[in-house]
């Protein structure tokens, strides 16, 4: 091409030509650090400089690349990428498409596990204060797991065997693979909408790391999060934790276990229950007994405080009272007896016919005592009366008190 005068387009598209038709740069893998990290939101594209300690490309990773990764790349980060050497035209920039990328030390699925965890904590998912407490007695039992699998049948076994009145609600999905994630979380969901149960188990039997990937998805831990009902997480085996397990509100070390969790058991039921009623009859004895007690302190208040008592207790206070009036009376009797008879005797010392027969006489004129000579005159007539029989006279002489005297 010497001597040839090219235009840029030109020169840029030439030089792609010969870095896109060399097959050892169509598939390299490269080992450096992530810097100058950018996601693009609106387009879901990563930006990004891959650097060492001397040399430094810019690379991009399309967001058909970048949805299979389990993790989230960061700026520091260490990372072996895999992809092709190219030339952008426009800007005549130099740069490697990556096809994928690994944690440089860490696996992918430990590094993705650890950046979600840090990420829901810090948004309080975790927190206990909001987990709520699992039902004492459910009526329904709400199952999100695989229909085939062993963790159902151990769920079933251990339903029937500790409390058989609890009603299973089987809510089928698919537990590994890239489905398994929507289809859980579809799950929860649904049998909120539906009010399908009183408590949920969530949750497979044991597996790979990659087995139980699609529990430790921000897609089913969100899910779990937002249940209304409440949740116990059931993955793999007691070694195996999960974002479920953090999230959900109780965590089981396996199915098994979730199931002995969400019910109670019926023997220790019918235990506690006898427990009750023995408790229960011996309460009603004593409750018995002092009530009897009670009655007869009752029935000897009343005794003492009752009609018969009060009408002796009347009876011989009016006898009391008789008994005083009696005395009073005969005591004012005799007082007036006495009295009277004093009166009598005064009476008696003063009545006419004693004095008359002492010597002395009535004189009366026309029916009325005289008392005076002076009411007299000389031939009047006068009655005297004596203290046996009287006699009538006539005036003869007058004399006053003077000439009687002499």
């Amino acid at each position: 091409m010497s001597g040839v005068v090219l235009t840029v387009s030109q020169l840029n598209r030439y030089a792609k030509s010969l870095l896109d038709g060399d097959a050892k740069l169509q598939s390299v893998f490269v080992q450096g650090e992530i810097s100058n990290f950018t996601n693009h939101y609106r387009t879901g594209h990563y930006y990004m400089t891959i650097k060492d300690e001397d040399a430094a490309i810019r690379a991009v990773m399309f967001r058909s690349a970048n949805t299979r990764l389990r993790f989230m790349p960061e700026n520091a980060m260490r990372v072996i990428i895999r992809g092709r050497v190219s030339i952008f035209e426009r800007d005549g920039q130099y740069q490697l498409y990556i096809d994928d990328m690994q944690p440089d030390g860490a696996g992918a699925l430990s590094l993705a596990f650890e950046q979600l965890k840090e990420k829901l904590g810090a948004e309080g998912l975790f927190a206990p204060e909001r987990k709520r407490p699992i039902p004492a007695m459910p009526a329904r039992v709400g199952v999100v797991t695989s229909p085939t699998g062993a963790a159902i049948h151990d769920i079933i076994q251990v339903l029937s065997r500790r409390f058989p009145l609890t009603e299973l609600v089987l809510c089928p999905v698919a537990v590994q693979g890239a489905s398994a994630a929507p289809q859980i979380a579809d799950g929860i969901a649904r049998m909120n909408a539906l009010q399908a149960a009183d408590v949920l188990i969530v949750g497979r039997g044991g597996g790979s790391v990659e087995d139980l990937w699609a529990f430790n998805t921000e897609t089913v831990a969100r899910a779990v999060a937002a249940s209304e009902i409440p949740v116990i997480s059931a993955v793999g085996h007691e070694t195996d934790v999960t974002i479920c397990d953090l999230v959900a509100d109780l965590r089981a070390p396996t199915p098994s276990a979730a199931a002995e969790l969400a019910v109670p058991d019926q023997n220790e039921l019918r235990g506690l229950l006898g427990g009750q009623v023995l408790r229960m009859h011996k309460a009603a004895q004593d409750k018995l007994k002092l009530s009897r007690n009670t009655l007869q302190l009752l029935q000897l208040r009343l005794e003492r405080s009752g009609p018969q008592h009060q009408l002796d207790d009347l009876r011989m206070r009016c006898d009391k009272a008789v008994m005083a009036l009696d005395t009073a009376i005969s005591s004012n009797l005799a007082s007036r007896q006495a009295r009277l008879a004093a009166l009598c005797a005064k009476l008696d010392a003063m009545r006419p016919l004693r004095i008359l027969a002492s010597g002395y006489s009535v004189a009366q004129k026309d029916g009325k005592i005289l008392t005076d000579a002076a009411a007299l005159a000389p031939g009047d007539r006068v009655t005297v009366r004596l203290s046996r029989g009287g006699f009538a006279c006539e005036v003869t002489e007058i004399k006053d008190d003077a000439e009687w005297k002499n």
